[in-house]
């Protein structure tokens, strides 16, 4: 099975103008099943409803990229968090410690990486969004297509929005040159457009799939999301009324923690949104993804490169024989539940076990662990935002019920462990669930932006280097700036 993944030209990939569209080959699962063309011209595509398809599935192909799940991601939204530490050989990859150490500049080719991967994805959904309504088509379809489109552009303004705080917001594709530099819409713009396609999307995708298209965004998707963004701007009532909804749709917890990130497990009940990857035999090409192998275990046949490991901090925190520990960290000398030997020595004392993938899976010639999707959205993390709104508008007891589910699954019915949280005090109980989001959801990105939202920057990452007022958000990658003239500026401090 394959995705052709659309690939834009276009004069700055932050602001470009997409003019031809190159069919190039790239994984995916059955609903992503489509021809092998060639290149396209853009006045003759966007014709038919099967151009319409072609292109939604190629937004979704594009999200599995470098610039979305290998280094520029990881050193965005992992890397800072005190979850993480460079990993790999000392002198690999250095540039790694400038965002461990908050010492980075605005020239470093990651930055730009990152925020050209989130405006390559909107260059896509816009694409979709432009294009899609004039083909004459089934509407119910099209409509979904468009729903579909705007949650993946939901996705990355909110990636980019915390990661950089005020930046360009472009909804349409650029007609002609005089439309290609716009300034940075102010924070309050880019997240009432956000809210507006979530609320857009939400109205019209269904809460579940048939078997081909497994993997698309769903109701219970964009609800998700728009909670998360209600919680960054405390919106509480918000992410009370949308997680409610959500644990109203069907989704639950699986039994055992570390299987939620096996293959096996994949889009399974607990999951509300993944990146969908596969391996696709006799074609290392389109079997792309880059996830899983940047972070494996470093010097083993079908582990990988060794980076981003969880940090002495993140395995010191966790309460007293919590089975998510040894889930989310692969220790140096264990063996894995999957029956890997991970030798006694080596670069590195952990490496990340949610993105593992066992060795005997690797196929030579093909990026290690190219099967294994991305978990982007789990219903814990829902449960645990009810858990955190519920407590922010006094409802303590609704609060301790969705902290709880999660407390019960990860204990596994070991009942001398994780003990129920039963504090009705609000500050106590916000700090249980905060510590449960930790635990929970480390070396997920969430623990880098969730201490700056909860405004415990200083306190928590002050020791790495983080300062108040200059590392809320990352510096403006130098060559946006400089494209721009000048119409684009720079972050504080910077």
């Amino acid at each position: 099975m394959k995705l052709d993944n659309y690939i834009y030209k276009k004069a700055a990939l932050g602001i470009g103008l997409a003019l031809t569209i190159a069919i190039t080959p790239s994984c995916k699962k059955s609903f992503l099943d489509v021809p092998q063309q060639g290149q396209q011209q853009s006045a003759v595509f966007w014709k038919t409803a099967d151009d319409a398809f072609k292109g939604v599935n190629a937004i979704y192909g594009n999200l599995r990229s470098w610039e979305n799940t290998a280094f520029p991601a990881i050193a965005i939204e992992n890397m800072g968090s005190d979850d993480a530490d460079k990993g790999s050989t000392a002198s690999d990859a250095s540039f790694f410690l400038q965002f461990d150490q908050f010492t980075i500049d605005p020239d470093q080719g990651n930055i730009s990486g990152f925020w050209s991967g989130q405006y390559r994805n909107i260059n896509y959904t816009n694409q979709v969004l432009d294009n899609v309504p004039a083909i004459k088509m089934d509407e119910s379809l099209k409509a979904r297509y468009l729903a579909e489109a705007k949650f993946v552009r939901a996705l990355s303004y909110f990636r980019l929005v915390r990661a950089f705080g005020a930046v360009p917001l472009r909804t349409t594709v650029p007609t002609d040159v005089s439309q290609y530099k716009i300034p940075r819409s102010s924070v309050a713009e880019v997240y009432a457009q956000i809210e507006k396609d979530l609320n857009e999307a939400a109205a019209v995708l269904p809460a579940t799939y048939g078997s081909a298209d497994v993997g698309r965004a769903t109701k219970g998707a964009a609800l998700t999301l728009h909670a998360k963004v209600a919680m960054y701007l405390k919106k509480w009532s918000d992410v009370l009324s949308y997680t409610n909804t959500v644990m109203g749709l069907g989704y639950s917890l699986l039994p055992n923690y570390e299987q939620v990130f096996r293959l096996a497990n994949e889009n399974s009940s607990e999951s509300i949104f993944e990146i969908q990857c596969a391996l696709v035999p006799g074609n290392a090409d389109v079997s792309n993804s880059q996830y899983s192998q940047v972070q494996g275990v470093r010097g083993i046949t079908g582990g990988g490169w060794g980076f981003n490991v969880p940090s002495a901090d993140l395995a010191a925190s966790y309460e007293t024989g919590d089975p998510r520990r040894d889930a989310t960290i692969i220790f140096r000398g264990e063996t894995t539940p999957e029956g890997d030997k991970i030798p006694e020595i080596g670069d590195n004392p952990m490496y990340n076990q949610k993105s593992y993938v066992p060795f005997a899976l690797f196929v030579p010639n093909y990026n290690e662990g190219a099967q294994q999707n991305v978990r982007i959205f789990r219903y814990s993390d829902v449960l645990l935002m009810n858990a955190e709104a519920a407590n922010e508008l006094g409802n303590t007891s609704q609060a301790l019920s969705s902290l709880e589910q999660v407390r019960f699954r990860a204990r596994q019915g070991n009942t001398s462990i994780l003990p129920k949280v039963t504090t009705t005090d609000k500050t106590a109980l916000r700090l249980a669930i905060w510590k449960e989001r930790r635990s929970e959801l480390a070396m997920e990105n969430d623990r880098y932006f969730d201490v700056i939202r909860q405004g415990r920057g200083t306190e928590v990452f002050g020791p790495k280097g983080w300062k108040a007022g200059r590392n809320e958000v990352w510096p403006v990658p130098q060559t946006e700036i400089d494209i721009s003239g000048g119409l684009i500026t720079q972050n504080p401090g910077y």
